[in-house]
């Protein structure tokens, strides 16, 4: 099977700054990881890989500086990466991510399965993974906790982790699948695959190798925009009840109707 894996590089911290001109995160200066979903995606492709035999190829939009990132899949046993970035990539949201990575992975070649993880942490919109899907346009199956793939018959048995009861579908092949942590558990880099991810080269492809159109691009080919972000405010002190249960009762009553909530 010839897997591609499409991972984000994020911010490895809670103290996320954003730049008040573009609305966009500041990533300067914040040291990344790989999104933890995406890492149990690249565990899943490294899985059927072992089963099926073929090529795992990871790959991401981002800065130079997301290399990185595609070097720790690599190190976990990913066979090839790609780096697409170009500065007219800068400020894209999903729906232009997604447009992004899917002619990327068109220009790449063949494929039987591109996995991605349900959401990105930075982010949690969990559209890009869908939104490569409908550029493509090939079937896709999200929050999916456990899979079994067939490629001779070109047909995969999958199941999704619902709300209150798993479902279990049939999908052909090729498709985009998301999954959830519940999944798997990352592997840890090996000792070989940590040397052999000093040493790998990263194929890099910019806005004119992947034939990508200049108005599904960046901040001006994307259709959503932040209007406004801020802080929201500290809360401010409760009251705490005491007494008896039927005196508590009695005040929060009386507070509720003081304040016309009831």
């Amino acid at each position: 099977m010839d897997i591609v894996v499409c991972i984000k590089q994020v911010p490895d911290t809670t103290e996320v700054r954003i730049n008040p001109e573009t609305n966009t995160l500041i990533r300067e200066g914040v040291p990344s990881i790989v999104n933890p979903f995406d890492e149990n995606a690249v565990e899943a492709a490294l899985q059927l890989k072992e089963k099926h035999g073929g090529k795992v190829t990871v790959i991401t939009m981002g800065p130079p500086q997301a290399a990185e990132a595609l070097k720790t899949c690599v190190a976990m046993g990913a066979d090839e990466v790609c780096l697409v970035s170009d500065r007219a990539f800068a400020g894209s949201d999903t729906w232009a991510t997604s447009y992004t990575l899917a002619q990327a992975i068109k220009t790449l070649g063949h494929f039987d399965l591109i996995l991605c993880g349900k959401q990105a942490i930075d982010g949690d919109t969990a559209q890009v993974g869908p939104g490569i899907a409908e550029w493509l346009d090939i079937p896709q199956v999200t929050f999916v906790v456990k899979m079994e793939a067939d490629p001779t018959a070109k047909k995969a048995k999958i199941e999704r982790l619902l709300e209150e009861v798993n479902e279990v579908v049939e999908c052909p092949l090729p498709c985009v699948v998301t999954v959830v942590k519940q999944m798997n558990s990352p592997r840890l880099p090996s000792l070989k695959g940590l040397m052999r991810a000093k040493k790998v080269e990263v194929k890099m492809l910019n806005a004119a190798a992947i034939k990508a159109e200049a108005i599904n691009l960046g901040l001006n080919g994307s259709p959503t925009s932040v209007v406004k972000i801020f802080t929201p405010p500290p809360k401010g002190g409760g009251e705490m009840l005491g007494g008896e249960p039927t005196d508590m009762v009695d005040s929060l009553l009386g507070k509720l109707k003081n304040r016309s909530l009831i």
